[in-house]
């Protein structure tokens, strides 16, 4: 994935959920290291308000829409609440009001743990608020799985990305 590349093979997909597996990893090392300097009412409150304000009102909405379009501002809610930057906010004002606290841990494994285990990413627009493939995608990835195949047969000594399995990622 690149700048004029803005999909995930199979094996890309894989790859980046292991790099936020490491990360996790390392998260829930440091927290169990540390569970007896941890504040747990603190820990469980930075762990469930990213869902309660980013996940939770757009299930609902989606629910509610019965299929129909969820409103932006669910995304919105989403992705600034299921994002590094905002997490980077809120442990850094934390640690300014607050003080620095290995609660905090709270935030990191939660968000890695959302991209490494569960391989939810940021939510983009137009799609489906829960997991679903989008005709369009499905279509691009049948598309692009045919190309790659009749390439590699056309290039001397190229494997086929679809025969080492590294196709198009369809979310299920």
């Amino acid at each position: 994935m690149d700048s004029h590349i803005l999909f995930f093979t199979r094996t890309t997909y894989r790859l980046l959920r292991a790099e936020y597996g490491v990360a996790l990893a390392g998260a829930v090392l440091l927290a169990v290291l540390h569970l007896g300097h941890i504040r747990w009412p603190v820990f469980v409150g930075l762990f469930v308000y990213i869902d309660l304000v980013g996940y939770l009102p757009g299930a609902v909405a989606y629910r509610r829409a019965r299929g129909g379009p969820v409103p932006t501002a669910y995304y919105l809610l989403y992705n600034s609440m299921h994002s590094l930057l905002s997490a980077a906010a809120v442990a850094g004002l934390w640690c300014v009001v607050v003080g620095p606290e290995w609660a905090l841990l709270a935030l990191p494994i939660h968000l890695f743990g959302d991209r490494a285990i569960f391989g939810n990413f940021l939510k983009p627009l137009g799609v489906s608020f829960e997991p679903a493939t989008h005709p369009a995608y499905q279509e691009f990835v049948t598309s692009y799985d045919r190309l790659s195949a009749s390439s590699s047969r056309s290039a001397a000594g190229a494997p086929a990305p679809a025969a080492t399995g590294d196709r198009a990622v369809v979310p299920v």
